[in-house]
């Protein structure tokens, strides 16, 4: 009996050891094999469309939609828009299948994001092994790019600066211009919020200011019991949430409660439909670009494809990697005269320039790392009517 289950259990290790290779050999193959540009490309956003940060995907995708629809036919391209859903609630595991079922699919060249830091950690070896680029329009977590132990591959790109500029900018910000002495950091036990936490947190405390570090689950509704640890001289409440509803409860309670702190939220609460508590404070990667007269006509041609929907923050970032993605598909197929591979494109990534780059200037690449050159954060103020007025 012993040598049977012996021989039985054998048999089943080089089974999956087979299938495994099996596997691996599939992808190697739909990643290697060349596709004609002239076919049909499957272009996928991987972001949250449900649960607390759908706002999220809503506001990406339309930006997206639209860039697909406007910039594809004149590269000469044919291109289907797709949606991927990673609910931040659920952690890695959406991300995680999403990056499995797009390198299966042989008409996906690149991918766009994943918009969240802990999805593109989750997911970035998977499309690193099948070289596929993906390219991220919110993802801020410093060590995708950059460190000695980075939490994304070669194949990962942002058209955004990361917290490594999000975080000094926040903090300077509370030091020199608001004069903290006493600020408050919690935390939502998740790559984007630690890391944004540290990073601010090391500038507070470098420069004398009073800090207290809290930590919550990402499921957390109630903030109350929090609120109760806030002390009742502090000044500021950092808040780098990713579902901007949770910043206005938790404004909201610390006024309930009689505290004087304001809420200051990273750029994952930057939403003016729900985070609107007047005099709190919010960071974001991108300006205002309906002040950009470069960009008249996108956000015109945005706007009447979106009747009645505000241009907001995360939309032309979107937009701005999209346009990314299609023309680095276009390099790679004119190099390879009518026909490419996923490594092409990913090779082509860097190779793209933006004149007149829909969030101010000009599109370069740093050449540390996959980061856009000289991007910057920008700091705005919610006023009483819940507008946001650019402020530092």
């Amino acid at each position: 009996m012993k040598k049977a289950i012996g021989l039985a259990l054998a048999v089943l290790a080089t089974s999956v050891v087979a299938a495994s290779a099996q596997g691996s050999n599939r992808i190697a193959a739909v990643s290697a094999a060349g596709v004609n540009c002239k076919s049909t490309i499957t272009l996928p956003l991987v972001t949250p469309v449900t649960g607390g940060a759908g706002f999220l995907g809503a506001e990406q995708g339309s930006w997206s939609k639209y860039a697909v629809k406007t910039l594809a036919k004149p590269l000469g391209l044919k291109v289907k828009f797709v949606l991927g859903d990673t609910p931040v609630e659920q952690g890695p595991a959406p991300a995680q299948a999403l990056a499995q079922k797009y390198v299966a699919d042989k008409s996906v060249l690149v991918v766009l994001g994943p918009s969240t830091s802990g999805a593109v950690a989750a997911s970035s070896s998977t499309y690193y092994a099948a070289k596929i680029a993906h390219i991220s329009p919110s993802a801020t977590r410093t060590s995708l790019t950059q460190g000695s132990s980075k939490e994304a591959t070669p194949a990962f790109f942002r058209v955004v600066p990361g917290d490594y500029i999000q975080g000094p900018s926040d903090a300077n910000f509370m030091i020199k211009t608001l004069k903290v002495k006493k600020v408050v950091l919690l935390d939502f036990q998740e790559p984007y919020s630690t890391g944004l936490s540290d990073s601010v947190e090391g500038v507070l405390k470098k420069a004398g200011v009073s800090t207290t570090r809290l930590s919550a689950p990402n499921t957390t509704t109630d903030y109350s019991a929090y609120v109760t640890k806030v002390p009742s001289d502090a000044d500021i409440v950092f808040f780098p949430t990713q579902k901007p509803g949770d910043a206005q409860t938790f404004a909201q309670q610390l006024v309930e409660q009689g505290k004087k702190a304001k809420v200051f939220g990273g750029d994952g609460s930057n939403d003016p439909s729900a985070f609107k508590a007047g005099g709190s404070y919010v960071s974001n990667f991108a300006p205002d670009i309906t002040g950009i007269k470069a960009d008249a006509a996108i956000v015109a041609g945005w706007k009447k494809e979106n009747p009645g929907k505000a241009v907001g923050s995360f939309g032309p970032p979107s937009y701005g990697a999209t346009q990314v993605a299609l023309n680095a598909i276009a390099l790679a197929c004119k190099a390879g005269h009518g026909t490419t591979t996923r490594q092409a494109v990913l090779s082509s990534i860097k190779k793209v320039k933006i004149k007149n780059w829909i969030l101010g200037g000009d599109l370069r690449w740093s050449t540390k790392s996959n980061d856009p050159l000289n991007a910057k954060f920008y700091i705005f103020q919610i006023q009483s009517n819940g507008a946001y007025k650019l402020v530092g």
